[in-house]
């Protein structure tokens, strides 16, 4: 893959070429930048396959050089330090990104991603996913993309009622009736979601709170959501709900 390499860091376009170098040896730098200006130069001369691109830079953002662009025809790798909100960003909109210092075996994975990686149109669903949770910083209107064997979706947090798993795949049933089954656990969407007040009453199960309408007592527990769902409560975590309860009065 005929790759560029944007940052404004000359030690961290170093370390990336050398791990590429090292570790992937189909993939070949063609240019770097270390600016906005530079970034957008390089792209429309060289025309990459692969993009490696710093948030970022000295005059302005990594999303200023994709906005500079007519399309975006190539691969893409964010690189970006620690910034809380970008993280989480990135894990609602599932694009992908390498955290500084970077990590060999981490990049080596990100290209094999890039290698596999969908269509244009998946693409621009992630990103503006992507640019609308960066951009609202709140904890208000967020939005998750989740991924079918035959479609993409970007759904506001506030409509999933609940999440359920099935081995390795996880079901999102949503307050208009639809039901979206990804190949992801679940997992992986309660690390994200949690502090949405969404509660793992079971191994199976996965609740938004602002959806519940009663919780029964009897046999063990059972949330009933607004859907009409019944959602079993583990023995091991009823006293954590009835502490979210106490919180939420």
């Amino acid at each position: 893959m005929r790759t560029i390499i944007i940052d404004d860091e000359e030690k961290a376009r170093k370390t990336i070429i050398s791990f590429l170098q090292l570790n992937c040896s189909d993939v070949e730098i063609i240019a770097q930048a270390d600016s906005v200006q530079n970034g957008i130069k390089v792209i429309k001369e060289h025309k990459p396959e692969l993009v490696f691109l710093d948030i970022n830079l000295p005059d302005g953002t990594g999303f200023d050089i994709l906005n500079a662009l007519d399309s975006i025809q190539f691969k893409l790798i964010f690189v970006t330090a620690y910034e809380e909100y970008a993280i989480k960003a990135f894990k609602f909109s599932a694009l992908d990104y390498l955290l500084k210092p970077i990590n060999p075996q981490e990049l080596v994975q990100s290209v094999e991603k890039a290698r596999k990686s969908i269509d244009q149109e998946t693409f621009d669903v992630k990103y503006k996913t992507f640019i609308a949770n960066y951009s609202n910083q709140s904890n208000t209107d967020k939005k998750l993309v989740l991924k079918t064997s035959e479609s993409i979706f970007m759904i506001d947090i506030k409509d999933i009622i609940r999440c359920e798993a099935d081995g390795g795949y996880t079901t999102f049933f949503l307050n208009d009736g639809r039901k979206i089954l990804v190949s992801k656990n679940l997992k992986e969407y309660e690390d994200i979601l949690l502090e949405y007040n969404f509660f793992r009453p079971h191994n199976s199960h996965l609740v938004n709170l602002n959806y519940m309408l009663s919780f029964e007592k009897r046999d063990g527990g059972t949330i009933i959501m607004k859907d009409k769902s019944a959602v079993p409560v583990a023995t091991r975590r009823k006293d954590d709900l009835m502490n979210r309860f106490e919180n939420m009065m």
